[in-house]
């Protein structure tokens, strides 16, 4: 039997994070890097990743190039078995299989988190989205407790550890990725530095540095286009060539191994 395909979630129950915009690029990152991707949006009312993927395929068609990309589909469903099995199905001949979720609370979303290889939680650097993972005090902003997700994440990572033995599967690896961080007030990016640090220790997630609020990825989304595609972006500027660095920070912090078979490097794409 082939093996799965490695499953990357994005997940935060709260909007605004960058979360499709980051489960994209790193969708096409990996197809740059010679895998083979394919993306299913849980987010069945606003379809971002899903729209994003269409007018990419539509930029192809209309420019008549050919562009690395990922097989994509969005669930509108509500059943887990169905969404399983269109996972499965879709995924079949994949090295990766990226979900976008919905950002609130929602059953599809805690599922596939669940079954994630890779749980990407993208989080703005502000105490609002950090009250999602933990609470802190509001006098030393040392962590009080963590927050529902923390302990649903905490819980999935649990019963994934003796899934770990029973069938042979790797540990889930959780990155919490810092998004929008140059609009922080210094003193209290360093509060936030400080809260991460300590949660990660007690609830086992790694941090990685994320991508900037930059009108550069407003302005890619009609055309599907992204930062990777620099034959076909015309003259970058310097705001661009820094996105782009960021974006190969983030790549390298996921850790995400790639199949030898037609294997290119990162610095080639980047």
């Amino acid at each position: 039997m082939p093996a799965a395909p490695y499953r990357i979630v994005f997940a935060n129950e709260k909007g605004g994070t960058g979360k499709s915009t980051t489960a994209v690029h790193v969708a096409i990152a990996l197809a740059y890097q010679g895998a083979r991707v394919a993306a299913i949006d849980l987010d069945a009312r606003q379809r971002t990743m899903h729209r994003y993927f269409e007018n990419r395929a539509e930029t192809m068609r209309r420019r008549g190039i050919a562009l690395p990309t990922a097989t994509f589909e969005v669930y509108d469903g509500s059943s887990t078995e169905e969404l399983d099995a269109r996972a499965e199905k879709l995924g079949a001949d994949h090295d990766f299989l990226v979900f976008d979720t919905p950002g609130r609370d929602d059953p599809l979303a805690r599922h596939v988190a669940t079954q994630a290889d890779t749980l990407v939680t993208p989080l703005n650097d502000s105490f609002v989205d950090f009250d999602l993972i933990g609470q802190v005090d509001a006098e030393t902003f040392k962590v009080r407790r963590l927050s529902f997700y923390a302990e649903l994440i905490w819980e999935a990572r649990k019963k994934r550890a003796m899934a770990t033995i029973k069938e042979a599967r790797k540990e889930m690896d959780w990155v919490v990725v810092r998004n929008r961080t140059g609009y922080t007030e210094a003193r209290n990016q360093k509060r936030i530095d400080q809260a991460l640090i300590e949660l990660s220790k007690r609830v086992g997630f790694r941090i990685a540095s994320g991508l900037s609020e930059r009108v550069i990825y407003r302005e890619l989304f009609p055309s599907g286009l992204t930062l990777l595609d620099k034959g076909h972006l015309g003259e970058l500027g310097t705001s661009h060539l820094v996105a782009r660095q960021e974006l190969r920070t983030l790549v390298a912090g996921l850790a995400l191994k790639i199949p030898e078979r037609g294997q290119i490097s990162m610095e080639a794409v980047l």
